[in-house]
């Protein structure tokens, strides 16, 4: 059976929601584990979908993974087979795509607002969203938008927030994040070298009100993730929840 295959490039990575999301509809997914080790697949057969996690290093680092993970990207798109990125899968996307990776002007840590682009060319991805979605970021780098692709989402300090072009979406923020990702990416990886400011919030502002906060970010998850699954191939059958 064709099913989703989700590349994880840290260990604290995980699918979080997206693979809460896709249990609850009974889609099948594997985990490529390339944080240890494990082989980027040179071959999309049997591959109904492929997503992009998140992870510390950058998309242009000079690891040895990258340039297979870039033309896993470009065979998976060259065949309509849909993409998804999160953060740095995001960058992915747009570096294989054409895109540049720069640095953004500032850090973006926590819960910050980003700008939902809702028009005629965009009703699929967006037309069922609020105009304006808290969500979690933890970024300081950013992506421009490849040639022939729409912008979805914006944020000034950041603009380029997500785009679409065909069956793939890339996401320069965290849709996937739960509670408990939350408390541990905080207690690991927010230090001193992160310079308090309006785009970087302490631990206590990211865990106040947390299962609210991601109560609302699932629930646009639930919109984009249903949207990316209405594209996957018809070797799944995609139940809806009960």
């Amino acid at each position: 059976m064709s099913r989703i295959l989700i590349l994880r490039f840290e260990q604290t990575g995980g699918p979080g929601y997206f693979g809460r999301y896709l249990q609850r509809r009974q889609i099948p997914y594997a985990i490529r584990k390339i944080d240890q080790g494990e082989p980027v697949p040179d071959s999309i057969d049997g591959v109904s979908g492929l997503c992009l996690l998140g992870g510390v290093m950058s998309a242009n680092d000079d690891l040895p993974w990258i340039p297979r993970v870039l033309d896993l990207i470009r065979l998976a798109h060259s065949r309509n087979i849909p993409i998804l990125g999160h953060c740095l899968g995001g960058q992915l996307i747009a570096r294989a795509l054409g895109g540049s990776i720069t640095k953004n002007p500032v850090e973006e840590i926590g819960w910050l607002p980003v700008d939902v682009i809702s028009n005629a060319e965009t009703p699929t991805w967006c037309g069922g969203l609020p105009g304006v979605l808290d969500v979690f970021h933890w970024h300081n780098e950013t992506f421009s938008i490849p040639g022939g692709a729409q912008k979805l989402f914006h944020r000034d300090t950041c603009p380029n927030q997500g785009f679409q072009i065909g069956n793939t979406l890339a996401l320069q923020f965290h849709l996937e994040v739960l509670p408990e990702t939350v408390h541990e990416w905080t207690s690991l990886f927010l230090d001193a070298s992160h310079r308090l400011c309006e785009t970087v919030q302490s631990r206590d502002v990211m865990i106040e009100n947390l299962l609210d906060k991601t109560r609302t970010s699932h629930s646009a998850a639930d919109h984009v993730y249903g949207q990316w699954c209405a594209a996957l191939s018809s070797g799944i059958q995609v139940r809806n929840a009960g």
